[in-house]
């Protein structure tokens, strides 16, 4: 299961959202089945649709 707070705290080098994006998507590429949004991204560039933008990188529909 691809935690959204792990994968935060590993790549603690990003900065805003948009990095965050491509970081899920790899998540779900590496076999991750499930995803769990257990916190909210606290970047200033989040965006008020967090939730099924994460959602949707993880299960390819960039």
């Amino acid at each position: 299961m691809l935690w959204l707070s792990e994968l935060m705290l590993k790549n603690h080098h990003i900065n805003n959202f948009d990095e965050l994006i491509p970081l899920v998507h790899e998540g779900a590429k590496n076999g991750e089945i499930f995803f769990r949004m257990d916190v909210k991204p606290a970047y200033f560039d989040t965006p008020e649709n967090w939730e099924e933008k994460l959602e949707s990188a993880f299960s390819g529909r960039l």
